[in-house]
């Protein structure tokens, strides 16, 4: 049987039938990669020996009589800035080059106890600062789409996993839209939960007030059974909400009659594409279809989410990447007079662009004298950025609009204007200021024939809303179009 494709569930319906093992599913999916990733660059390390070293002893336990743990035998793939124990962790950094973490995350950890196999760790923006995934050492990860255009970024090189079917889900993470965005872009479901769902233990940092690790899938079902095992408190995160992990796949049922589906004008406007206005349009129309009513919701401070948002995350990325120094581990320049030479030589060797313009900023406005003015405010907008959903939630059950303003744009188009690179983030950095969860669901395609997703936002801790109504759109609307990559 063809195996490569296969949902969760269909997979162990599979397995369980005899019709195939885990070691032929982990060898064809090895298989794969080797025929695409050339093309895609979508992993930057595979785990093959040690991957097909546990498909064989998956199957030597492997009973008839015994329920499969939740993600029995499944091949997940993991963004390269979340550790994996003993396996190289690059973050997609030359200073991380040959960095090997001594423990895995907590969602590793959970992964690992729930039966998945870990088959490799994907590409990304250089410590997840990128919108287009062009930022890495190790080259840009393309669209499988459209080979010439970008994935989205900074999780690209996961999201583009799971569209050419490399894999059968995939981990990343999102601080400002590093999940969502590349999920509309090629076409996958993306979640990120609310900050604290998932623990952040193990995904090394780039604003630790703003980073989640997030879950892609080709389905809502498959998002959900991955969500519903990494989620949950953790003691080695004290940011880890205490909240009860509800049976997210059990969520998925019912209807969506009488929701009440939030349209925030000013996701609407200028600056929006046509082809995204018209698909998204047609989603709220098609929600409307199967029963939700609309209702025309405000989030007036959200002119000012990119530049708040760009002021909070460089400030905390200048903090947390203090740590790359040349001295602990990581990459380290030769030929150095003294102390000072080693960290400056180190840190512009070892950085790329984006990353030092990131911690120069967060530097700034950090700095005495503009700390009031900048960081302060910054953060005082933020809590307005948040009472806007806070009230928008209290005339609505979920809010829809788009998740990117465009569709996947060309490698090379915007490298050489960062302002406009940080806009494509415009509608997805306000949900990481307030903290609240958000999904990209495909909705549709552009006249190049690119996937456009519809993001949909809920309350805190309500990612099971959000499964439930993506499922249902889902499953009314399936997505005909089918990628033809080889």
């Amino acid at each position: 049987m063809d195996i490569v494709g296969l949902t969760i569930e269909k997979l162990h319906k599979a397995i369980k039938s005899k019709e195939t093992t885990v070691t032929e599913v982990c060898q064809a999916t090895f298989d794969r990669i080797e025929k695409l990733n050339p093309k895609l660059n979508a992993f930057l390390t595979l785990t093959q020996e040690k991957a097909l070293a546990r498909a064989k002893t998956l199957d030597t336990q492997l009973s008839n009589d015994l329920e499969m743990p939740s993600l029995f035998g499944v091949p997940i793939a993991v963004k390269d800035n979340i550790c994996t124990e003993a396996v190289r962790t690059t973050c997609g950094s030359k200073i991380l080059e040959n960095f090997i973490p001594p423990y895995s995350a907590t969602a590793i950890t959970k992964l690992e106890e729930a039966g998945a196999i870990i088959i490799g760790k994907t590409n990304c923006d250089e410590f997840a600062m990128g919108s287009s995934n062009e930022n890495s050492a190790y080259g840009p990860v393309h669209n499988p789409w459209d080979l010439t255009c970008v994935p989205g970024g900074s999780s690209g090189g996961s999201a583009a996993a799971i569209a050419a079917d490399l894999c059968v889900v995939a981990l990343g993470s999102d601080t400002g839209g590093s999940v969502r965005e590349p999920a509309s872009f090629c076409g996958v479901f993306g979640l990120k939960p609310t900050y604290g769902r998932v623990s952040r233990y193990g995904l090394v940092a780039f604003g630790s007030s703003l980073d989640q690790i997030g879950q892609f899938g080709k389905t809502t079902s498959d998002v959900a059974r991955v969500l519903s095992v990494v989620a949950g408190r953790d003691l080695h995160d004290a940011t880890s909400s205490n909240c009860d992990v509800p049976n997210y796949l059990a969520s998925l049922n019912g209807d969506i009659k009488g929701l009440r589906v939030g349209i925030p004008k000013e996701a609407f406007g200028i600056g929006l594409s046509k082809d995204v206005k018209s698909v998204v349009e047609t989603a709220i129309k098609n929600l409307e279809a199967l029963g939700a009513i609309t209702v025309e919701v405000t989030l007036p401070h959200s002119e000012y989410a990119i530049a708040d948002y760009y002021i909070i995350a460089t400030a905390e990325a200048s903090a947390n990447l203090a740590r790359f120094d040349g001295v602990r581990y990581g990459f380290r320049a030769e030929n150095n007079k003294n102390l000072s030479d080693l960290y400056r030589y180190t840190r512009d060797l070892g950085f790329g662009a984006e990353v030092k313009r990131r911690i120069m900023l967060g530097t700034y406005v950090l700095s005495s004298g503009y700390y009031d003015a900048y960081y302060l405010k910054a953060q005082k907008v933020r809590t307005l950025i948040e009472q806007d959903f806070h009230s928008a939630f209290a005339q609505c059950d979920i809010i829809a609009m788009p998740t990117a303003p465009i569709p996947a744009f060309k490698l090379g188009e915007k490298t050489e204007d960062p302002l406009e690179m940080y806009l494509a983030d415009i509608y997805t950095v306000t949900l990481n200021l307030a903290g609240v969860p958000g999904l990209s669901m495909p909705c549709g395609f552009s006249r190049e024939g690119l996937p456009i997703g519809c993001q949909l936002v809920a309350p805190h801790f309500q990612e099971a809303k959000l499964l439930q109504v993506a499922n249902i759109y889902e499953y009314a609307y399936p997505n005909t179009k089918h990628l033809l990559l080889s």
